[in-house]
Parts: structure tokens; C-alpha cells; sequence
């Protein structure tokens, strides 16, 4: 592969997206929302949507992981499912792409065929996005250059892990997987993210206890009417 763009050590990587519902979704908003996340120190940013990726690839050199959701009917893997997604990630301007690399059903056939396309092909880093230690080796196999603690409880196998993120997943990742592990998932305090890297996490991503004020506001409310 041609020289790329590598995430930082150590850093915190803020994930600027919103939902189609959402009153901030757009790309003004998540750059602005990118912008402000960097000047408080983030040292790269997750961004879904070619428009989103683009208009913070305008404003910012940091790295940027890249996605596109989009569910087709009857398959369950919706996090950049094949590589025309992939490709509208790249050139827009990520960095990084970041692919669903649970073991469910894809749209896009081979795991490893969809990672060496995007190495070859578009020349980018492939993080996966992972719910298991299994699927993280797999996906090592395959290819993949980040492992990501994206989709544990977020699958039907794990659907059980809600209650804050899965550091025994982290822990086992770290103990098994030769590819920097990136920590994601519900670590929604400062001190989970600490705790992650002295774990063993290359990096932390956080999303929503960030850049969702509804969330953020939702969790107040809920605290106070049960007071």
C-alpha cells in the first residue's frame, strides 16, 4: 500500500454522527462538531456520510475514520457493507475506513476480498469493527489494520453487553489481536476512556456522550424525574 495516514497513539477520536432524526444531522453541523471537538484536544474524528466525511476533511488534517451506514433488506451488516461504500468513504476523504466485520450475513460477500479491494484499490487502512474476539481474529486474517470495539452488544450474540462498554472483550483483544485495538463502545466518562488505554487500547473512540446533546439531555432528565 502507498504511504497512509495512521491514527494516533493514545489519542482520542471523537465520532461526529448524527441520526436521519436527529435535529443536528447534516454536514454544517458535524463539522462544526468536529471543529470544536479538536480544539478541545481530539486527535481524530469517525464521521459517517460521503457529505459529513467531506466537510470536515475541508476544515481538519487530522485522520479521519471514515463510514457509510446504509441496511440493505435481509442482511444485517450496515457499517460500509461493500466497496462502492468504500469507495464513497475514500474519496471523500478518509483516512481510514471502518467496515461491519461481524461474522452476519453481508451484502458484499468476502470479508477478505472487501479488505484487500480497499487496500489495493483505494489505498486506505481498514479498521473492523468487531464484536467478538472470533470475528477480531477473523478480521486480523483477513487483512484488517485496526480492531475496533464497535459492535460488541450491538449484535444479537451480544446483545446482553448494554450495561457500559465490554472491557473483558477489550481485555481479551489486547491479550490476542497483533493489530492496535481501538476502544468503542459506551466508554461515556472520561475515566472509562482512561481506563481503556491503561488497558491497552491504542486509541479511544467516543461518540455520543460528545456530540449528542439529546442523549446527553436525556440522560439528565431521566436522572432527575427518578430523584
Amino acid at each position: 500500500m502507498p504511504h497512509v495516514v495512521r491514527l494516533p497513539k493514545g489519542g482520542l477520536i471523537v465520532s461526529c454522527q448524527a441520526r436521519d432524526d436527529n435535529p443536528l444531522r447534516g454536514p454544517v453541523f458535524m463539522q462544526a462538531m468536529a471543529l470544536a471537538a479538536v480544539q478541545a484536544g481530539a486527535r481524530g474524528i469517525r464521521a459517517e456520510g460521503a457529505a459529513d466525511i467531506a466537510a470536515i476533511r475541508a476544515v481538519l488534517s487530522l485522520p479521519i475514520i471514515g463510514l457509510i451506514k446504509r441496511q440493505d433488506p435481509g442482511f444485517d451488516v450496515y457499517i460500509t457493507p461493500d466497496f462502492a461504500a468504500a469507495k464513497l468513504v475514500a474519496d471523500a476523504g478518509a483516512d481510514v475506513i471502518a467496515i461491519d466485520a461481524t461474522n452476519r450475513p453481508r451484502q458484499g460477500g468476502d470479508l477478505g476480498v472487501l479488505i484487500r479491494r480497499i487496500h489495493d484499490e483505494l489505498g486506505k487502512p481498514v479498521m473492523a469493527d468487531i464484536a467478538s474476539l472470533e470475528e477480531a481474529v477473523a478480521a486480523e486474517v483477513a487483512g484488517a489494520d485496526y480492531i475496533g470495539s464497535t459492535m460488541a452488544g450491538y449484535t444479537a450474540a451480544t446483545a446482553h453487553r448494554t450495561g457500559g462498554p465490554d472491557l473483558e472483550l477489550l481485555d481479551q483483544l489486547v491479550r490476542h489481536c497483533q493489530r492496535p485495538v481501538v476502544a468503542e463502545g459506551r466508554y461515556d466518562t472520561p475515566d472509562l476512556a482512561a481506563q481503556a488505554l491503561r488497558a491497552g487500547a491504542f486509541a479511544v473512540v467516543v461518540g455520543t456522550a460528545i456530540t449528542n446533546p439529546r442523549e446527553i439531555t436525556r440522560r439528565f432528565v431521566q436522572a432527575m424525574t427518578a430523584a
